[in-house]
């Protein structure tokens, strides 16, 4: 069914891998850009920052896979860094990038970084959910061998398993399991946040929290995990962000932030 790795209009050639990451991007961010507006921030500040941290993040996402695949191979084939197309985005690094990009971007217009982080890492949940499936298309980011049996027992579609079949054998088809992991840390996050009263900042922990968790456990079905001294840098990476958002969210002072958020707020007549 999708034996292709791109969609064609006429001279024009897209790749499925950059149609996913932009779907993803684009639903965030109109879902984002709701509860900016509920908030009463100035939308175009949302807008602007979307386009720009967009190519941030992907500019990020590809320099962590570069530095820790195969440097040497791009630094001597150059053009090669630009081919995104065929994969080879880290997402951890495009968070990363994007994170200290927007910490800079909404200090410089006087908001509160955490409310803003708080309105938009939950959300990011669900780009990463869409953008893996970019990976299906490029048949990348996949696990172990598994038989035809266990995929059929997952009451998967033909697609998928079809899709799975590579270099003579099946996989996980770990790209899946990520994807679901993200919607189901999404819905949860969203349902603590509306019954239960959190401080400023914590349901971004919560989504570094969340994340990380499902990182580290999907992280050990996959063969092709970037590594850094036969540890594989995603769940390094992983168990760092748990230990200090986990910190984090227990010493965040719900009055301080409270405080800090309404200045805030009436200087900037947000």
């Amino acid at each position: 069914m999708f034996s292709e790795k791109a969609v064609h209009f006429g001279p024009i050639t897209i790749a499925y891998y950059a149609i996913c990451i932009l779907i993803g991007a684009l639903t965030a961010f109109f879902l984002i850009r709701r509860e900016w507006k509920y908030k009463g921030y100035d939308v175009s500040d949302a807008t602007d920052f979307f386009f720009n941290v967009l190519l941030v993040g992907i500019i990020g996402a590809r320099v962590w896979y570069i530095l820790f695949s195969l440097p040497s191979y791009y630094f001597s084939n150059p053009l090669a860094i630009f081919a995104i197309w065929e994969g080879g985005l880290a997402i951890q690094g495009g968070v990363m990038a994007g994170m200290i990009y927007g910490y800079f971007y909404f200090k410089k217009r006087n908001y509160d970084f955490w409310d803003v982080a708080d309105t938009i890492l939950p959300y990011v949940l669900i780009a990463q959910a869409i953008g893996r499936w970019g990976n299906f298309f490029n048949q990348e980011a996949y696990g172990s061998e598994v038989s035809y049996s266990f995929l059929k027992s997952l009451m998967l579609p033909d697609f998928i398993i079809d899709k799975m079949f590579i270099n003579g054998a099946y996989h996980h088809p770990t790209f899946l399991y990520e994807s679901i992991f993200c919607i189901v840390s999404f819905i949860i996050i969203r349902l603590i946040i509306r019954y239960i009263k959190l401080n400023i900042g914590q349901s971004a922990l919560l989504y570094g929290i969340f994340y990380s968790f499902g990182r580290i456990v999907i992280e050990q079905l996959r063969t092709d995990s970037l590594m850094i001294m036969n540890i594989k840098t995603a769940q390094l990476l992983s168990v760092i962000i748990i230990i200090v958002a986990t910190i984090l969210f227990y010493r965040f002072d719900k009055t301080k932030t409270q405080n800090k958020l309404q200045l805030k707020r009436l200087e900037n007549g947000k």
